[in-house]
């Protein structure tokens, strides 16, 4: 079974070019469907009946797991049997009736602008580490691009002279721009911090860490919780909340959809859309707050 598993990775990374936390996420959950089936003396995906894969979600259910992470284990599943099927390892899809829960679509968590600029105000001094910093907190609240394509960006992404970066996904590639105060920090950082703290020149990433080596994820999620601390932000952040709260300003203080549907990277719109929603609520509690006659 683990066998097939990697096939199936191999598949996902060569033909789908899907992001390599994709890849750790299909093969995590596949492997616990792995240990069900074993569990229960199946150890082919071949001998699998659409039986087997019903009491598999419903162990998931009845143990507790969250709608949302049902929903992505089933997606997961009725990829696995759509490769299985055009492999001819089985002859038919036994997934496909395979009902994923409704998942209520929860309001992102996003900073008040003021707590974005407290927390952007805390990498003060001008050691490269705290260079590195400001520029890689004001490049994510500026752009609104993922972690990952934070930490993967390369030097040649970036054009400071026209301002504005290229940011890759798996998919596509798409082309943000950068303010003043982000591309003011990200020059310093190229300029004076950068060449001081790689370990070979021939490095392509933009942000490295203090051993010279590219910036992991884990070392970035430690960064903005150190500065959040420090900015006394009590609500438990994430490099998502500066996304979250970059496309909830935008469309704030105007923005179209359209527009930060592209800079999100967004396939669908209506991904978007609740952005907009947050901004309606917003209008309708300053609305009942201050109009006189509410």
């Amino acid at each position: 079974m683990e066998k097939t598993i990697e096939s199936f990775i191999e598949y996902l990374h060569n033909v789908k070019k899907m992001s390599l936390n994709t890849e750790l996420s299909y093969r995590r959950d596949l492997r616990k469907v792995a240990d069900f089936l074993k569990s229960q003396g199946i150890s082919d995906f071949s001998k699998v009946s659409e039986t087997n894969l019903t009491s598999y979600v419903l162990y998931m259910e009845k143990n507790s797991f969250s709608a949302a992470t049902i929903s992505r284990n089933i997606a997961c599943i009725k990829s696995f049997y759509h490769f299985l099927v055009k492999e001819g390892i089985v002859p038919e899809d036994i997934s496909e009736n395979l009902k994923a829960p409704k998942v209520e679509k929860k309001i992102p968590e996003i900073l008040t602008t003021q707590e974005v600029f407290r927390l952007l105000e805390q990498p003060k001094g001008d050691q490269p580490k705290e260079v590195r910093d400001k520029a890689m907190l004001e490049l994510l609240y500026a752009t609104g691009i993922r972690v990952t394509e934070l930490i993967t960006l390369k030097v040649s992404d970036v054009n400071l002279q026209l301002g504005y970066i290229n940011c890759k996904d798996a998919h596509k590639e798409r082309t943000i721009p950068i303010g003043h105060t982000a591309k003011d920090s990200l020059a310093k950082y190229i300029k004076e911090a950068r060449t001081t703290m790689i370990a070979d020149d021939k490095c392509e990433e933009l942000f490295v860490n203090c051993s010279g080596e590219p910036m992991s994820r884990q070392g970035f999620w430690k960064l903005i919780k150190y500065y959040a601390k420090k900015a006394g932000i009590e609500a438990d952040i994430t490099p998502h909340t500066l996304r979250h709260s970059f496309a909830a300003h935008l469309v704030e203080n105007g923005a179209d959809l359209k527009s930060v549907q592209e800079m999100l990277g967004h396939s669908d719109i209506s991904t978007t859309q609740i952005y907009a929603n947050m901004s309606h609520s917003r209008i309708r509690e300053v609305y009942a707050k201050a109009h006189p006659r509410k």
